[in-house]
């Protein structure tokens, strides 16, 4: 089968579909690639001995990646080798299934070794890219080493290169939390080189700080409260599209039936003195007294929600970003936590150290800080709409780089695995 040929043929009997097989609500794009009609009469691995040769180059620098984590399944790469070595031995049946198999472990390696293997547990960001790497894969059907084609396509951003210098020099120790945690953290760069605009925000979550970029430089930077470890803070790819001034704080229901209930059945002044509110459906105001009494945790067909104001436990700022947890960025009317070491202190929302800054920055100036700073209880609520809205990535990396030195950090959440 010739060049021209098995092109035709892989654009023809080709398609890619998306999956969303990751857990909870994330959405994460990955080649999903349907083989079985590709070269249904002809192979192309197999079809001489130097495509063989090809495939097996592939797997030489497929293997050597791991090193740098891009990782393949040894298995896989052991039993394709095999099956080249003994090519004559090998039935059509099963030369068929390995040949097809090739050509996914390929466009699923191009894949992972641009775009890092991250797992967001909310992605909204992310966006198939299959096209790109069909095109890099028939671009590879040259006489071009493909270690020079690797490295054309490899991660050129700054902190990658020097995470993979460290790794390089100084990780001996495989499968090590210091390898894995390197690993996670070069993944990150893979997926920011691909997917991240000149103007975003960047919440590392075991840092405990955030990040404003614009022009890809950092103009503001403050440290946050994020979740503790049994209120882990997720992790997002998302866009935050609106400002909201004087928030409510409706309460998740989580937070109601474990805490607020057993008070407030305790105590019966815990509302009015923490400006609570209790609504329905509806959004209309309940009478408490008829509620603390009458309802249990297991049927509490209301909700609570706090009033406005620089009390309540938002702060006078929300930061509307999109996710199914009910996550934001807000403000706090506890500024005290921020001066202390251990800030993995909320039910897993993100408080902020300077909103306003951020708020003032992201609307351009269009804002009154002067008024959000002297509000008072019962402020009305306003939503401002973003000029555009701003990438936010939420992410998990114990280990990063500052002022061009890796830094490694207890993995709080141990999900480093």
């Amino acid at each position: 089968m010739n060049f021209k040929n098995f092109i035709t043929a892989l654009l023809l009997c080709f398609f890619i579909s998306n999956s969303f097989a990751q857990p909870l609500i994330s959405k994460q794009n990955s080649l999903n690639w349907n083989l079985s009609i590709m070269n249904k009469n002809n192979l192309y691995w197999f079809s001489s001995k130097k495509t063989i040769k090809r495939a097996n180059e592939w797997l030489t620098e497929i293997e050597k990646t791991q090193k740098i984590g891009v990782v393949s399944s040894k298995t896989e790469l052991d039993e394709i080798r095999d099956a080249l070595l003994l090519n004559k031995k090998v039935d059509s049946i099963n030369k068929q299934k390995i040949d097809n198999q090739i050509t996914k472990l390929i466009l699923s390696f191009l894949k992972n070794y641009q775009e890092g293997n991250i797992k967001f547990e909310y992605d909204e960001i992310s966006v198939l890219r299959d096209s790109v790497y069909v095109t890099q894969f028939l671009n590879s059907i040259s006489k071009e080493p493909i270690s020079k084609i690797l490295a054309r396509l490899e991660c050129r951003d700054a902190n990658y290169l020097i995470l993979k210098k460290y790794l390089i020099d100084s990780i001996l120790e495989e499968k090590s939390y210091a390898q894995k945690s390197i690993f996670l953290a070069m993944n990150y760069r893979r997926f920011f080189n691909v997917y991240c605009n000149s103007e975003y925000i960047l919440v590392n979550i075991p840092t405990t700080q955030a990040e404003y970029f614009n022009n890809d430089t950092v103009v503001l930077k403050m440290r946050t409260v994020v979740g503790t470890k049994t209120n882990k803070t997720p992790t997002i790819a998302s866009y935050i599209t609106s400002v909201i001034t004087f928030p409510y704080w409706n309460v998740p229901r989580t937070i109601a039936e474990k805490e607020m209930i057993p008070k407030l059945k305790e105590n019966e002044e815990y509302l009015t003195d923490n400006n609570f509110e209790i609504v329905d459906s509806s959004g209309n105001i309940v009478d408490t007294v008829l509620v603390w009494k009458d309802y249990e945790t297991t049927y509490f067909p209301f909700h609570f929600r706090q009033s406005t104001g620089a009390e309540n436990a938002m702060g006078v700022l929300k930061f509307n970003l999109q996710n199914p947890f009910s996550i934001y960025l807000h403000s706090t009317n506890s500024q005290s936590a921020f001066d202390r070491k251990n800030r993995f202190l909320s039910h897993g929302c993100i408080r902020l150290e300077k909103p306003f800054d951020l708020a003032d920055a992201l609307l351009r100036g269009n804002i009154d800080i002067k008024k959000l700073k002297n509000g008072k209880s019962n402020s009305e609520t306003n939503s401002i709409k973003l000029p555009q809205k701003i990438q936010t990535f939420i992410i998990y990396s114990p280990t990063f780089v500052e002022n061009n030195k890796v830094v490694f950090l207890k993995d709080v959440y141990g999900l480093v695995k």
